[in-house]
């Protein structure tokens, strides 16, 4: 009896040892904080979708929206949505292939808006690809944070790519009157146009869209100008799915979803950007087509369901990739 209970013990013993260690080994792991390279895949039709991530920006939003509304409106309606000011706020790119052909849409920020971005390189790479596959790259407009990537150092970072891009933006911000003529604050705006697309427009790569139609096979421009002169949607179409690239429409979606009148300041024409907006709200709303957004958190695709005034933003369901 006295050598079970002894047995016993030392086995309890022997087990709250082991214990504590395991508790010990995990508790000093170190915090890895970093995750993965950004990317997530869906099918459209016959058509795949790749959506990457640049990373993302903390933004003043309270200070930057406009059109009706307050700093104290706008932290009323991020809290609802349990978010504070700066907001942590996406900057995404979308990957088509065809089958046929391998089209970017947008390039996002690269070193022009601060160290937390620049990711997508990196993650193209994580989804499979190379810049060097890339066919043709499609700017829905060209503020800093969506033309980025597409040079480094004066250099061409697809080189086997054309890029296109709305002939209104294209005018506004590679001239060098425009550029002396903005304000002070908007300068880099277009400096760093210019210095991702001059090395392409020098290289003969570099066309505009003068036109709604299509590109390639299954891909339309349609112009949808008031965020800049030049702003472009991108129609995405296979086997009767439909799939809407909006750029810069809408940019902080616990505010404007629900109120789309309210503007941002970087609204060149915040009258006809609104306008835009609704109108496409309301066509997105009715015929239930996916839309793809730059500045909705990754990967900035999904639905939009009416919701009395305003819209309910449905992001897509998640399915690992086929």
């Amino acid at each position: 009896m006295l050598k079970s209970l002894l047995l016993a013990a030392a086995l309890a013993s022997a087990a709250l040892t082991f214990s504590a260690s395991v508790d010990q080994a995990h508790a000093g792991a170190p915090l890895a904080k970093t995750g993965n390279p950004g990317y997530y895949r869906m099918m459209l039709g016959d058509f795949e979708i790749t959506a990457l991530s640049d990373g993302t920006v903390a933004l003043p939003v309270e200070k930057l929206l406009t059109g009706g509304t307050t700093p104290a409106k706008v932290e009323a309606a991020l809290a609802k949505s349990f978010l504070k000011t700066p907001v942590e706020t996406s900057v995404n790119c979308f990957l088509v292939n065809t089958g046929t052909k391998l089209v970017l849409i947008d390039a996002g920020a690269g070193g022009l808006f601060g160290p937390t971005l620049g990711k997508l390189l990196a993650s193209l790479s994580a989804a499979g690809y190379k810049p060097e596959q890339i066919d043709e790259i499609y700017i829905t407009h060209l503020h800093p944070d969506h033309v980025g990537n597409l040079s480094a150092n004066g250099k061409i970072a697809f080189p086997n790519a054309i890029v296109r891009a709305g002939k209104g933006d294209i005018d506004q911000f590679l001239s060098k009157d425009n550029t002396e003529k903005a304000p002070k604050e908007m300068k880099g705006f277009y400096e760093g146009a210019q210095a991702s697309l001059n090395p392409y427009a020098a290289a003969g790569k570099l066309k505009p869209i003068e036109a709604d139609g299509e590109l390639v096979p299954g891909i339309k421009a349609v112009a949808a100008t008031g965020h800049t002169p030049g702003h472009t949607f991108y129609q995405i179409e296979s086997k009767g799915q439909k799939l809407m690239v909006w750029g810069d429409l809408i940019h902080v979606a616990a505010v404007q979803f629900a109120e789309p009148g309210i503007t941002i300041q970087f609204d060149s024409d915040p009258k006809k950007a609104a306008a835009e907006r609704k109108k496409a709200f309301a066509d997105a709303a009715k015929q239930g087509y996916f839309v793809a957004i730059a500045h909705i958190s990754f990967p900035g695709i999904g639905q939009l369901r009416s919701d009395g005034a305003g819209y309910r933003w449905l992001p897509i369901n998640y399915s690992p990739a086929k």
